[in-house]
């Protein structure tokens, strides 16, 4: 099962042949922009927390500004650090937080195949922007935890315990159980499909 590594120090402008993060296959799909502000479709192909490979009709230089929106990832703000034949590599211009969030949604993507969760899970994925809260037991015990991404109808968390599966827990306001564990953490299923309103206080 595959989890980022950082090789070496993490830095906000990683260079290409000191890469803080290894790249892994992702195959997403997404929109950017140019410094010209024209838009174009995109893939990336494989990706780190410092560095992205796009597909792509556009042509951008060395050294512009790009800015994509990316399926399950949202936001991807970089600077083009080299071309290709039908592509380009930006460096992602990111805080140490942003990385960390980015780590953990690109640990889930390339492991959910191996964590029996296909692409056309019942409902989609939603990326939380408060991804810090406490998962809690009936017993009364609560963990801290950083939700790595979130559906209607549950939850994988990055979490230190694992609790047994088929335990019943509390991610928030949502009841559910823990349905199975991976590297990371566990995923939840919450015991009734949620409301999007229900999810407001993390997205």
């Amino acid at each position: 099962m595959y989890s980022f590594q950082q090789t070496s120090t993490t830095v906000h402008r990683p260079q290409p042949e000191q890469r803080s993060f290894q790249r892994v296959s992702v195959n997403l799909a997404g929109r950017l922009m140019l410094p010209s502000h024209d838009e174009y479709d995109c893939t990336v192909i494989d990706m780190s927390p410092g560095e992205a490979l796009f597909t792509c009709h556009a042509q951008p230089r060395a050294g512009e500004r790009i800015i994509a929106y990316i399926d399950h990832l949202g936001r991807i703000e970089g600077t083009v650090a080299k071309t290709t034949d039908d592509g380009f590599v930006i460096l992602v211009n990111a805080t140490d937080r942003k990385r960390e969030k980015l780590a953990a949604q690109l640990t889930w993507i390339a492991n959910r195949h191996e964590l029996g969760l296909p692409e056309d899970r019942q409902h989609d994925r939603l990326t939380p922007r408060n991804s810090r809260t406490e998962l809690a037991l009936n017993d009364g015990r609560h963990y801290p935890c950083r939700i790595i991404d979130l559906s209607l109808s549950g939850a994988a968390i990055d979490i230190e315990v694992r609790p047994a599966i088929g335990t019943p827990v509390q991610l928030g306001n949502m009841r559910g159980r823990v349905v199975r564990h991976f590297q990371e953490g566990v995923a939840i299923e919450f015991s009734s499909v949620q409301s999007k309103e229900a999810l407001t206080q993390f997205l």
